[in-house]
């Protein structure tokens, strides 16, 4: 029997499926909807026509889930390849989610072997992911709420956005709370403005006179009563909104921090200075556990886009900043990175070493960053914690110093 080769393109509610042959002959094409009957007759045609890998854009959802649990090769193939290989079906620039589909079996029929398929990862790995990846998501709409407050406060209310350093900390949403007009702060005192820090245990430089200051030296906008009730009721709607928001987000850091100092993995990211735990967390989630995903640490690096692109044809050449790469874990790698060299004297070594050569803050913490993956690749790859003594770029630099 001849080889099979499916692609699947992904929708929110179904999915256009198509299977060839070895000849590029459509064997079987269809939509399979995105439910339970929909998906058990996905998996019942695709093993009844013999596929055993199938290509998809998106590495990761539920329908990815099902196709690795029924057992099949499940290969992702990055959506800048399919769209820079469209033009070699069809020169009108169309796209339809069946044309799609074929194009992705077709790919996977002729040049299969150039990607990688996906490794599945342990249900530790995945929980952490999962957890990692809904805190940070409830970070940006902690920012973005908090942007919103702030933007509402200085349309009628400056000083109760200038009082504390920032919106969106628990003593200043409970201050708006209490306060979210300039009315309803109209008595309060230096007596009562030092009750209410003392409360929140208030460890900021600056006395309840100094805060009273600050909250009436502001500027003061005349507005009419019922624009002034009407935002107060928004402000005091989003404070209470971002307070339960910030709770949430405590817990989940907490869940975070315990699971991944269970994992062995976690413990080896943990290991480095100033590594944390949720940053490690972050790292380990879209690092994963499975070692051969990686081919070296050049193409950890790339992934990570902490590497530069290099582009070379006859004498011009020139290297430019990579965009197509994983951001959650360049994120988290130049954090790693950011933090360390405030702990460890070979990473300030070669963050100040980039700055003298005139790059900026972002660029020296990726230069930074890649020094730092190959430390971790070797930790990783050996499956032991970091260890200062063993770190040769430190020592060297421990010896200069002390010679």
């Amino acid at each position: 029997m001849s080889e099979v080769f499916a692609g699947l393109d992904w929708a929110s509610r179904s999915h256009a499926v198509c299977v060839i042959d070895e000849r590029a002959v459509v064997r079987l094409q269809w939509e399979a909807t995105h439910d339970a009957a929909g998906l058990a007759e996905l998996m019942r045609r695709l093993h009844a026509g013999g596929v055993e890998r199938i290509a998809i854009e998106r590495p990761s959802g539920l329908i990815v889930d099902a196709l690795v649990q029924a057992g099949f090769t499940v290969v992702p193939i990055h959506p800048n390849v399919v769209k820079a290989t469209r033009p070699r079906y069809r020169s009108h620039g169309g796209k339809s989610d069946a044309s799609d589909a074929y194009l992705l079996a077709d790919l996977l029929r002729t040049d299969g072997h150039r990607f990688k398929p996906l490794a599945e990862q342990s249900d530790d790995i995945r929980a952490l992911r999962a957890l990692v990846r809904g805190r940070d998501e409830l970070v940006d709409a902690r920012i973005q709420l908090a942007n919103q407050l702030r933007s509402l406060l200085e349309s009628f209310w400056p000083g109760a956005a200038a009082v504390f350093a920032d919106v969106d900390t628990p003593i200043a949403l409970d201050f708006i709370q209490r306060y979210p007009t300039p009315e309803s702060a109209r008595r309060l005192g230096p007596k009562r403005m030092a009750a209410f820090c003392a409360q929140h245990a208030y460890s900021g430089r600056r006395s309840a006179q100094q805060l009273l200051e600050r909250l009436h030296g502001a500027a003061q906008i005349a507005l009419g009563d019922m624009e002034i009730e009407a935002k107060g009721e928004l402000a005091l709607a989003l404070a209470r909104t971002l307070a339960k928001l910030l709770e949430q987000i405590r817990l989940l850091t907490s869940r975070i921090e315990h699971h991944v100092a269970t994992l062995d993995d976690g413990r080896i990211l943990m290991s480095f200075p100033r590594a944390g735990r949720v940053c490690a967390a972050q790292i380990l989630a879209e690092l994963g556990s499975v070692r051969e995903r990686f081919d070296s640490e050049q193409h950890l690096a790339a992934v990570a886009g902490v590497t530069p692109l290099t582009y070379a044809s006859g004498k011009s050449k020139s290297v430019a900043f990579r965009w197509a790469c994983n951001h959650k874990l360049r994120k988290a790698i130049t954090c790693l990175a950011d933090n360390s060299r405030h702990a460890s004297a070979w990473a300030a070594d070669v963050y100040a070493r980039a700055k003298a050569r005139g790059c900026d803050h972002p660029h020296a913490t990726r230069i930074l960053a890649r020094a730092w993956l190959r430390v971790i690749w070797r930790t990783w790859i050996s499956r032991t914690p970091y260890d200062p003594a063993m770190h040769g770029g430190l020592q060297n630099l421990l010896k200069s110093a002390g010679g």
